[in-house]
């Protein structure tokens, strides 16, 4: 069987980085995800095939393409450090709406 290789343009980063992002801040997983990829970011090849150990369970949340174009994608350690970026970003966004809504006479 031949290897795949996935180019991703940096659109396409942009888009995946937002989702991966989004799903972190939905499931309220911010610090633990930070933490994980922030330890993990010198072996990121090695998280990679990780990854693809554990297909069957990303797989419920990401399409067939969209895993293999995550994977293919965080072997590039500025890709997770783009990652812990976005997360960091919604999650202070997130913070700030709950801000917002328990003193809404500001």
């Amino acid at each position: 069987m031949e290897d795949m290789i996935f180019e991703v343009s940096e659109e396409r980063k942009k888009i995946l980085i937002n989702k991966i992002a989004q799903k972190v801040i939905d499931y309220r997983l911010s610090p633990v995800a930070i933490i994980f990829l922030e330890s993990s970011k010198p072996l990121s090849f090695l998280g990679n095939q990780f990854m693809i150990f554990m297909q069957p369970f990303y797989r419920a949340i990401f399409t067939f393409r969209e895993y293999d174009e995550i994977a293919a994608m965080l072997e590039d350690r500025n890709n997770v450090e783009a990652l812990i970026c976005e997360i960091e970003r919604l999650e202070e966004e997130r913070n700030e709406r709950k801000r917002a809504a328990k003193d809404p006479g500001d």
